[in-house]
């Protein structure tokens, strides 16, 4: 028998009893035992809390990515940048609608121009809007500020304040241009188109209320500067066709644009406005130099003085019909007629005289 046969043997065989202690060992105590239950038991415990910790944080942890999950696809979504949803914004139907009023204004103009016809005052009237084209440009001004504006309310009153400003104008025209003639404000009345075509280019480099407020004076101005040109004009408000034409005319002007532009709103709308503003600042400030500039006026030749009389030309018309003198020297006006062709019929233009008979020769008798 070898030695690692003998070691294997003479060790004793150790029994494990039902408590965990080894049959060959002394038998624990009994405040050991329960000591040793009581951790055996506090340890399984806790295994059991912290894997039902886990289970349970993995459990809140999925619970709360499905709730941020459903959130997500309930939230519209994010547009990229600044960029508007042109699909949606086409599909709307009001803004079809709007481009539909757009567009009839336009074809509109075209067929009244290409098509040969008596005008109506009606036609004159609307007519009469886009010649006055400053104030044209500075209404498609204002049509950029009410697009702009933050509710549907605040879009109503620039329209409306630009409406009720010309229909009361207009309506009681003779009265309030008295009052305005007695009033300092009748000595700069060129001033006030110029001025309102600049108010309303200021007024898209603002932000927010302070824009507001801006666009609803420029809205007033430049309907009071519009009523001055259709009350002033010869056919103005004295033709209840031709100024309902006008009137027509600029709302379209400025609803048109302003119902369309408002499905594009949004922060990137700002840069495009602001430069619409500056363009109608310098077109203010154009019209408004030009007003004090002296027109050119078509003066005579100076006379030379290397001339006889100083250059002076005298030109003397005989009453009796005689011919004329320039400068003392006798006209030949016959001579500066058109020669005529030869062998042409000359056209009399005075009849001519019958001509004298020949006197008759006689001869004397042979004595």
């Amino acid at each position: 028998m070898s030695k690692r046969r003998q070691s294997q043997r003479s060790r004793p065989k150790a029994r494990v009893r039902a408590d965990g202690s080894t049959a060959n060992g002394q038998r624990p105590r009994p405040e050991a035992a329960s000591s040793a239950a009581k951790g055996q038991a506090e340890a399984k415990t806790k295994a059991t809390a912290k894997a039902t910790a886990t289970v349970g944080g993995k459990s809140t942890a999925s619970a709360a990515a499905a709730s941020a999950r459903a959130a997500a696809s309930d939230a519209p979504p994010v547009p990229a940048g600044n960029r508007p949803d042109f699909a949606a914004i086409f599909a709307n139907p009001s803004f079809r609608r709007s481009l539909w009023l757009l567009n009839a204004g336009v074809i509109g103009l075209l067929l009244s121009q290409g098509i040969p016809h008596d005008y109506g005052f009606l036609e004159l009237g609307a007519l009469f809007t886009l010649s006055v084209y400053d104030l044209a440009l500075a209404m498609l001004g204002l049509a950029l500020g009410a697009a702009m504006a933050e509710t549907r309310r605040d879009f109503a009153a620039v329209v409306g304040v630009f409406l009720a400003v010309l229909v009361v104008m207009l309506t009681f025209f003779d009265p309030i241009f008295r009052v305005i003639l007695s009033s300092p404000l009748g000595e700069v009345l060129y001033l006030i188109a110029p001025t309102a075509v600049m108010l309303t280019g200021a007024s898209l480099w603002l932000t927010g209320r302070y824009r507001q407020w801006a666009v609803m004076l420029a809205a007033a101005v430049v309907a009071f500067a519009f009523s001055l040109f259709v009350g002033l004009d010869d056919i103005g408000v004295g033709l209840i066709d031709f100024a309902f034409g006008t009137v027509l005319s600029a709302l379209w002007l400025v609803l048109a644009p302003a119902l369309m532009l408002r499905h594009f709103r949004g922060p990137w709308l700002r840069i495009p406005s602001r430069i619409v503003g500056s363009w109608l600042v310098v077109i203010g400030i154009i019209v408004l130099v030009s007003l004090y500039v002296p027109m050119p006026l078509k003066a005579p030749a100076l006379p030379d003085p290397s001339q006889p009389d100083g250059g002076a030309i005298e030109l003397q018309i005989p009453d009796d019909g005689s011919a004329p003198t320039l400068n003392g020297e006798v006209l030949d006006l016959e001579g500066a007629a058109e020669p005529q062709a030869p062998g042409a019929p000359s056209s009399p233009s005075e009849p001519s005289a019958p001509a004298e008979p020949a006197p008759a020769q006689t001869t004397p008798p042979k004595p």
